[in-house]
């Protein structure tokens, strides 16, 4: 699903709401049937970790940890220690994104259209029912934002993660399933 609208119409706040960054000012945000108006702060982090996957414009990857390294990151988090499966999951969404044989390089030397894909890959680990990317190919050359978006067609059609992508580009909304317009806050 695309989500446009000019700028300053409330797209990012939205997502970040949605994303249980942002606690919204009335209303309530259900997760998988969870209303999350009552949970603290540690409670919104679990349910963030375990249902979303974030992919942002700027790709938000540690420089000097690896591809494989960044995309293990939330696992590591979620279980407090590295496991050996929490590499292989790394190492296997690395080469479905066609990332193999970059997993040791670190991330400040991959280009812009790779470390994107490893942002995908790392928004990927945790298998969440949702992915919110803001403008994820934003910052992407045509050619590789194609490739990102493909991608994320890609995984949305052979699994059942759901991708929510805010984007001003018209042509990338067009290729979504769906699209909603927000203007001055509101659904148009």
């Amino acid at each position: 699903m695309a989500l446009v609208g000019p700028s300053g119409s409330g797209k990012s706040t939205l997502l970040n709401i949605l994303g249980l960054l942002d606690r919204p000012t009335s209303g309530t945000v259900a997760i998988l049937g969870q209303d999350c108006s009552d949970l603290d702060d540690a409670g919104l982090t679990r349910l963030r970790g375990k249902t979303l996957g974030f992919v942002f414009q700027f790709h938000h990857l540690l420089p000097a940890f690896t591809a494989e390294e960044n995309v293990y990151l939330p696992m590591l988090a979620d279980v407090g220690h590295f496991e050996p499966a929490m590499g292989l999951r790394a190492r296997e969404l690395l080469g479905r994104i066609g990332l193999k044989g970059f997993e040791t390089r670190p991330a400040n030397q991959l280009s812009g259209g790779q470390q994107q894909r490893v942002a995908i890959a790392r928004a990927l680990a945790m298998a969440p029912s949702v992915v919110l990317a803001d403008e994820p190919t934003g910052n992407l050359d045509q050619a590789s934002g194609n490739q990102a978006f493909e991608l994320m067609r890609e995984i949305n059609r052979e699994s059942t993660t759901a991708f929510l992508l805010v984007t001003h580009n018209p042509g990338l909304a067009k290729r979504c399933d769906r699209t909603i317009t927000l203007v001055d806050g509101r659904i148009a």
